[in-house]
């Protein structure tokens, strides 16, 4: 998410030179906030069915331990845009500041968000780092046995609560670079704007200096580097066994088919884990890139980076939302387990229905029944 300081809604546009990008943002800022509602509904209820169906027995695995916490992570960057994108964009014109919009509560509110958003945003982003290493030390040793597939897991888990932990605490910086000032809109009016970070002038403060070197650095192009490292190992290790694949395949005339559809189950599963990890590429790394020019070049903040604010948010929003379409598409053991979780859930439905209208009919024939005694005598 584009939460590196606030977007358009809050900074004061018409104190902005007017700058060609201001037009796309302007543009784009009316349509962002319906937009990403929209996003935001089917993102949280695909993620929800990642979760569901990851967290069956059959599927228990380090790889879906990290998959179903990414899902988890989402869910929340995605639940806390909704208020954020229907006060700022929907409820209010997204280009305007208001002692009604930019109250203390929303703004405190604001202020929360951007936190809690871009520590969910950075879990997310390093889940996907450990996504990688563990797919790629999985094709190397295959997990043989209930014991060492129970020891991956439990290794999952450490990771996965470390990466939450090593979040919070290097977002603390982050957390106190933020800081809200009133603004007297009239004598009995006043509303708040966050204070003016002043990047590329050279006059930033050493919190805000020390929070986004940590958050573009450590929290963006690290990671990515490190997806890239990995990923590029996976696309080798791919290489090479479809290379063995083919040797055997010369020297003994034919696989069996029990080893040609463990290698394809296993090369299908590690380009759908690429292309997840991939989509964080292309979210994250843009996104680094432009904070640390943020930091360098005068201006760069108010002419691209915030006129881009909203478009980093709805690509990011995407990449949160489209995990379940991959994972249905390139998954046969995850299509097989939501179909059967489905049907079972329609089946009871369907139990369920007809034990209700058993239950209803059987005091009506008690009182026909009845009724016919009475008619007799």
């Amino acid at each position: 998410m584009n939460t590196t300081a606030p977007t358009t809604t809050v900074a004061v546009l018409s104190q902005r030179s007017i700058h060609p990008l201001d037009s796309f943002s302007t543009w784009y800022s009316h349509i962002h906030g319906y937009v990403s509602l929209i996003i935001c509904a089917f993102g949280i209820s695909l993620n929800v069915f990642n979760i569901v169906v990851l967290t069956r027995k059959k599927l228990q695995t380090p790889i879906n331990f990290i998959l179903t916490s990414l899902a988890a992570s989402d869910i929340a960057t995605m639940i806390s845009y909704v208020p954020f994108a229907f006060h700022f964009y929907c409820h209010y014109s997204a280009n305007s500041i208001s002692a009604e919009k930019n109250s203390w509560a929303w703004m405190n509110f604001l202020l929360v968000y951007l936190n809690f958003s871009a520590t969910a945003h950075t879990i997310s982003i390093w889940l996907g780092v450990a996504l990688a290493i563990f797919r790629h030390n999985h094709v190397h040793s295959p997990a043989k046995g209930n014991l060492t597939r129970i020891r991956r897991l439990i290794r999952a888990r450490i990771t996965v609560f470390l990466i939450f932990i090593s979040s919070v605490i290097i977002m603390i910086p982050y957390y106190l670079s933020h800081k809200l000032i009133e603004l007297k809109f009239s004598p009995t009016q006043s509303g708040y704007i966050f204070q003016d970070w002043k990047l590329g002038t050279g006059k930033e403060k050493p919190i805000i200096l020390i929070s986004l070197i940590l958050y573009s650095c450590f929290l963006k192009l690290l990671p990515c580097v490190l997806i890239i490292i990995y990923g590029g190992l996976l696309l080798i290790t791919i290489n090479n066994t479809r290379l063995k694949s083919k040797r055997r395949l010369c020297q003994h005339g034919s696989l069996t088919s029990n080893s040609s559809q463990r290698i394809t189950d296993m090369s299908r599963t590690t380009i759908m884990l690429l292309i997840v990890i991939v989509l964080f590429l292309f979210t994250e790394l843009p996104q680094g890139a432009l904070i640390l020019c943020c930091l360098f070049l005068k201006d760069f903040f108010e002419k691209i980076y915030i006129p881009l604010g909203d478009a980093m948010d709805i690509i990011a929003l995407i990449n949160s939302s489209v995990n379940f379409v991959l994972y249905c598409t390139m998954s046969q053991e995850f299509r097989r387990t939501f179909i059967r979780l489905v049907c079972a859930f329609f089946r009871v439905k369907q139990q369920q229905q007809r034990t209700s209208l058993h239950t209803h009919a059987l005091p009506q024939r008690r009182d026909d029944h009845r009724h016919t005694i009475e008619t007799d005598v």
